[in-house]
């Protein structure tokens, strides 16, 4: 207990670090995937092959890998001076909205058909029919799936610990160098990833609810 008593500040600067990166990476993930998603079953063959090109590359790579690249050969290149919370962000951000994709895609899936033929039939492009016919209708299946996503997503944001990110992970590396015992450390950050964990479980399962009175 001392060790979150003696330095709680730092904790609750780990604590609210893993939360907005895991909400700015989240969002990243999901606006992409589900542009990726439009891709992947897009008319527009490069548009197609982009998308498969996109998941297949991102979710072969290791995500420490990405992260490698994110901070040593993007700021080098291409935005040089962007922070390392930015930069830890887009990393996983990217590496998650390929599997965000393929999710979406197989929601859209489970639509028949005829939705799509219909919705042509009365003269609506591609983009309308996904945005309006398609989609509201894949989010009830889609939902499930996405929960497990950004769980695993919060997880594998202790990765950014290691880029000089402020997390619940850099707080267990500062504590270990200090000195402390190293089970109470991770006992205290492993509560702090089931509160988040659990709050995002708890989210997805309120808008499951709805979902289903909505059916």
């Amino acid at each position: 207990m001392n060790v979150l008593l003696d330095h709680f500040p730092e904790f609750r600067d780990g604590f609210i670090g893993t939360v907005s990166i895991t909400a700015v990476s989240s969002a990243i993930a999901l606006v992409l995937g589900v542009v990726i998603a439009g891709f992947r079953v897009s008319p527009v063959p490069p548009l197609r092959f982009f998308g498969t090109a996109w998941v297949t590359l991102l979710r072969n790579t290791p995500l420490t890998l990405l992260f490698l690249v994110s901070f040593f050969v993007v700021p080098e290149i291409l935005f040089p001076g962007m922070s390392p919370f930015l930069l830890g962000s887009l990393a996983l951000g990217f590496y998650t909205s390929s599997f965000v994709c393929e999710a979406v895609r197989s929601g859209i899936s489970t639509v028949p058909v005829g939705q799509a033929e219909a919705a042509r039939s009365l003269g609506m492009t591609f983009s309308q029919t996904l945005r309006m016919i398609v989609l509201p209708q894949a989010t009830r299946t889609v939902l499930p799936p996405l929960s497990s996503i950004f769980i695993a997503l919060t997880k594998n944001s202790a990765i950014a610990g290691a880029f000089s990110v402020a997390e619940l992970f850099g707080w267990q590396k500062l504590m270990s160098e200090e000195g402390y015992d190293i089970l109470p450390i991770f006992l205290w950050v492993a509560l702090g990833y089931l509160v988040i964990t659990f709050a995002i479980s708890g989210v997805f399962r309120l808008l499951e609810r709805r979902m289903e009175v909505a059916r």
